[in-house]
């Protein structure tokens, strides 16, 4: 009897009721007991709409946080590179300096050519000075010699030899200046392109170029900076969302968890109306499940007597994968079997009344060999919003629900759930279930599933 009928501690016995009112407080009391029924029908209902309501945002939450803490490493892989680059723009500054640095010895270099070079013309000038006076002195002498006449012919072959000596010293002297001075020139021009002066406006092109790449380089590291400061401050705020995001996700698992006591109780309550022996709406299904359950039973027994499979076969637990099949299907050793024999009474079950949504039979671990005949079609490569909808069978599912239908092991339960239809599509539904047993050993579950 239900616990809401006991009588409370120190209530005064209720008065006797004559026989006559009898059938009318029957009639009450079933009355009541329905209402609680219906009552509690619909906070199953509420209860599972919430439920969903959490799940969903519950997976929302994740994926924001499987966001968040993706982009909180991309922050610091950013920041990371940041740093590198300000290290690398340090670096070029002391290369440009050591370059600058360079560039002035060079320099300093430059200017010493230049006075040796001038020293060399100088040089040069003195020989051509030397060699136009060893001219005029070889000129004399010739013009002597020639007034000597034939004794002076030796003297004077030899002084136009020295003459015509003189003259190409003076001109390869002259070629020497002239070549230092254009060298001078283009050193000269080189010493002011990397001449650097404390305190002139006017630098050379070569350290002016230096100059933009310092200032381009330091306007790097400025940038580089700012932005480190950023993503760092980035990072704080990304913390803290992650911090909140995992707030918000502790926070939901205890609502989940509330509602799940709540959608028990809902359940609890629906299943005690049920067992006091009066009918509800829910009636129908719970004998359905009940003996679609038996039938299931008695098919896998046969088979086992008849030699057409063996417990290793029904209790087969290897579930091979179905290659490129999404959601996931499995096959086991007892498919072939189930196809043969569930159809008949799964099918049968659907005919009950046009509430029913669907009648399965699985196995302990949520196993679906096979489903009913419009649930059972193959999958489309690619779409897995209608595979999910409509290609049920050959899958697993291990969900609260499943599992508690695949795993009960009392006459009945009777459970209030959301049905997942797949494209974000959901339907809330009552399901009554029932255990198969198959030489006295739990097989799995008989799911029967139907509208409110």
């Amino acid at each position: 009897m239900l616990s809401l009928l006991r009588r409370r501690p120190g209530a005064q016995e209720p008065a006797a009721v004559s026989p006559v009112e009898n059938p009318s407080s029957s009639a009450m009391l079933h009355e009541a007991i329905r209402s609680i029924s219906g009552r509690a029908s619909s906070m199953g209902r509420e209860a599972a709409e919430v439920r969903g309501v959490i799940d969903d945002t519950t997976q929302s939450a994740q994926r924001s946080a499987q966001a968040v803490s993706a982009l909180a490493r991309r922050v610091q892989e950013i920041t990371e590179s940041q740093q590198a680059i300000g290290q690398v723009t340090q670096d070029s500054l002391g290369a440009v300096d050591r370059a600058r640095d360079a560039v002035e010895g060079v320099g300093q270099e430059v200017v010493a050519i230049v006075s040796t070079l001038r020293q060399v013309a100088d040089a040069a000038g003195g020989i051509t000075q030397i060699a136009l006076q060893t001219r005029l002195v070889a000129f004399n002498a010739s013009v002597e010699a020639k007034r000597a006449g034939e004794a002076g012919r030796g003297f004077g072959v030899v002084a136009d030899a020295v003459k015509d000596l003189a003259g190409k010293v003076e001109a390869s002297s002259k070629q020497i200046m002239s070549t230092v001075a254009e060298l001078n020139a283009r050193i000269e021009s080189l010493a002011a392109e990397i001449r650097a002066e404390p305190g002139q406006a006017a630098q050379g092109a070569f350290h002016r170029a230096l100059g933009e790449v310092q200032a381009g380089v330091a306007r790097i590291s400025t940038a580089a900076d700012g932005s480190r400061a950023i993503c760092g401050d980035l990072g704080e705020r990304m913390a803290g969302i992650e911090r909140e995001i995992a707030g918000t996700g502790a926070a939901l698992d205890v609502a989940m968890k509330r509602s799940e006591s709540f959608l028990r109780v809902s359940e609890q309550l629906i299943e005690t109306v049920s067992q006091c022996g009066i009918e509800t709406e829910d009636t129908p299904y719970i004998q359905a499940a009940q003996q679609a359950a038996a039938q299931i039973s008695q098919l896998l027994e046969n088979s086992l007597r008849t030699g057409v499979a063996t417990m290793a076969d029904l209790f087969d637990e290897a579930y091979q994968p179905i290659a490129g099949s999404s959601p996931a299907q499995h096959t086991t050793r007892f498919v072939g079997l189930a196809d043969r024999l569930f159809p008949q009474v799964q099918e049968h079950a659907l005919t009950i009344s046009p509430k029913v949504v669907y009648c399965i039979a699985v196995d302990r671990n949520g196993y679906v060999a096979t489903h009913n005949q419009k649930y059972c079609q193959p999958q489309r490569a690619g779409d897995v919003v209608w595979n999910t909808a409509n290609s049920r069978w050959r899958r697993i599912f291990n969900d609260r629900t499943g599992l508690a239908s695949a795993r009960n092991e009392r006459p009945f339960l009777l459970q209030t759930y959301r049905r997942d239809m797949g494209g974000g599509n959901f339907i809330i539904m009552k399901e009554a279930a029932a255990p198969i047993v198959v030489d006295g050993r739990h097989w799995g579950g008989l799911r029967l599933a139907f509208q409110f």
